[in-house]
């Protein structure tokens, strides 16, 4: 039986859209969006595609997403071809499928749905589609916020589909997401030979006191929103591959996922204060890839639980775990935030699918937002 969603994804899933990549997903949806009366303004910036899409006026829900996907690993590994899909006892398999072609599939259809149903619609529905989430992130979601916010755009509510839910499909809604910030740390000491460790400086021997008490430290309690801050030591590097060499450098990477009862600035400061109390010699960068953010309980939040325990007769966990995602980037519009979308088991792996009824299930819940809150 012919089903739109499951017809597009398979569509869009065709398509071989490594990041930054677009091949052809964008140009299939917003075809289907002005055939609904949707304007479409391209937004490029470098070697990335992405559009923002609107039809009508006043209070904005928007949906947010990605076209483009990672890398498909090694074809034959694939019970099909990652870019041919195939759906094998109810599930859809192909590169995509879950992250997050499916959701966009979902949206649009229930879009087509809603418009046909309200070709009146009350406040403005609005698409922001990116083809760079999946890698450097710096020509997509976060350009378009900018350009929107120069020219004072509105969007009240937006709505993202990122694969949220882990067994069915809205058991977990995503209202928030840690902070991330990582430290390229260079600790510097004295090159020399290991028979004369009195001639050099070790910068291992040195950090290493600093780095374990750097690991130990418990860096806040989190609140009813967010677990504690965690920081993780990513990459270590030091030594010329020789036995007989004592390093001149020693280079740490390490990543913090931080709640809302820190800032940037607090971890920045700790930090530098724990290497300068250990008397180290050192170079510090910090790259800062997105801020903490809370969309409390209101009216997106209500609308979201309200269409998830309507098609699926559950209420969903409001959790802000996990990794980043372009959430992080809208939020700075002082935008309502919500993440909902497919089961997120076989993500990014091989043989990633996803349950096809669940993409059907998902469109209906977006029609149900729609419906709650632009009808």
């Amino acid at each position: 039986m012919f089903c739109p969603v499951i017809e597009l994804a398979q569509q869009l899933i065709r398509c071989p859209s490594v990041s930054p990549e677009d091949a052809g997903c964008q140009s299939l949806l917003t075809d289907r969006l002005k055939a609904i009366g949707f304007r479409i303004e391209p937004m490029n910036f470098g070697d990335t595609k992405n559009f923002w899409a609107t039809r009508g006026e006043g209070e904005t829900l928007a949906f947010a997403g990605h076209t483009d996907v990672v890398p498909p690993g090694e074809a034959r590994h694939w019970l099909n071809p990652p870019f041919e899909p195939t759906i094998r006892d109810g599930m859809l398999f192909g590169r995509g499928a879950a992250d997050m072609k499916g959701s966009l599939a979902a949206m649009v259809v229930a879009a087509e749905r809603f418009v046909t149903m309200n070709p009146n619609h009350r406040g403005r529905l609005a698409f922001l589609i990116t083809s760079d989430e999946e890698a450097s992130g710096i020509n997509g979601t976060v350009k378009v916020v900018d350009a929107l916010m120069a020219r004072r755009e509105r969007m009240d509510y937006c709505l993202v589909g990122e694969p949220s839910s882990t067994e069915v499909v809205g058991d977990v809604v995503k209202n928030g997401r840690r902070g991330s910030i990582t430290a390229n740390l260079t600790v510097h000491g004295v090159q020399g030979h290991v028979a004369y460790p009195h001639l050099a400086d070790n910068p291992v021997h040195r950090a290493l006191p600093a780095l374990t008490e750097l690991a130990a430290t418990r860096w806040d309690e989190g609140n009813e929103f967010f677990p504690p801050t965690s920081m993780q030591i990513a990459n270590i590097q030091a030594g010329t591959g020789s036995n007989n060499v004592i390093p001149g450098d020693l280079f740490v990477q390490f990543n913090f996922r931080f709640s809302t009862e820190l800032t940037d600035t607090m971890i920045r400061e700790q930090v530098e204060s724990l290497l300068t109390r250990h008397q180290l010699r050192y170079t510090l960068e910090w790259n800062l890839s997105g801020q903490p953010f809370l969309t409390p309980k209101g009216k997106l939040v209500d609308a979201v639980v309200n269409a998830v325990q309507h098609y699926n007769e559950i209420r969903p966990q409001l959790l802000t775990n996990g990794g980043t995602s372009d959430g992080r980037f809208i939020a700075r519009m002082g935008t309502q935030v919500v993440e909902l979308g497919p089961v997120n088991a076989t993500i990014h792996k091989i043989n990633e699918c996803v349950k096809a009824s669940d993409l059907q299930t998902l469109s209906r819940m977006y029609q149900r937002i729609m419906d709650q809150l632009i009808a």
